[in-house]
């Protein structure tokens, strides 16, 4: 009995992980176009190179290829470093987290399913 609370437990842990990880990524993806929205506004990148500027500066690639010329472009990639970078590492983390979890109820499946077998 106690073997099938600890399963349903960790059922419930991966649906949170996953409306966590849902979450996290809309707000991945809304933080890559705001950012895509704002350098070609500002910095007049055309569409591929500010999302590709978002995208390197977000995973902290940084080639140096493309930099802000403005200073409010200056201003905004300070901000938007900061904030992004703590959004990826935390849209990372919750993906291990998701699939340390769904690891964890496989095999707390397969052991209730042995046991089971041994039981009969």
């Amino acid at each position: 009995m106690q073997h099938e609370e600890s399963v349903e437990a960790l059922r419930q842990e991966v649906t949170r992980n996953h409306r966590t990880l849902t979450g996290i990524a809309g707000v991945a993806l809304i933080m890559l176009v705001g950012g895509a929205i704002f350098y070609h506004l500002v910095e007049h990148f055309d569409w591929l190179d500010a999302f590709y500027y978002c995208t390197i500066t977000l995973t902290t690639v940084g080639y140096g290829d493309f930099v802000p010329k403005t200073d409010l472009g200056k201003l905004f990639t300070i901000f938007y470093v900061i904030i992004g970078i703590g959004i990826l590492a935390t849209l990372a983390n919750t993906i291990i987290k998701n699939a340390m979890t769904r690891r964890q109820l496989k095999r707390a499946i397969n052991l209730a399913a042995h046991k089971a077998e041994d039981a009969v």
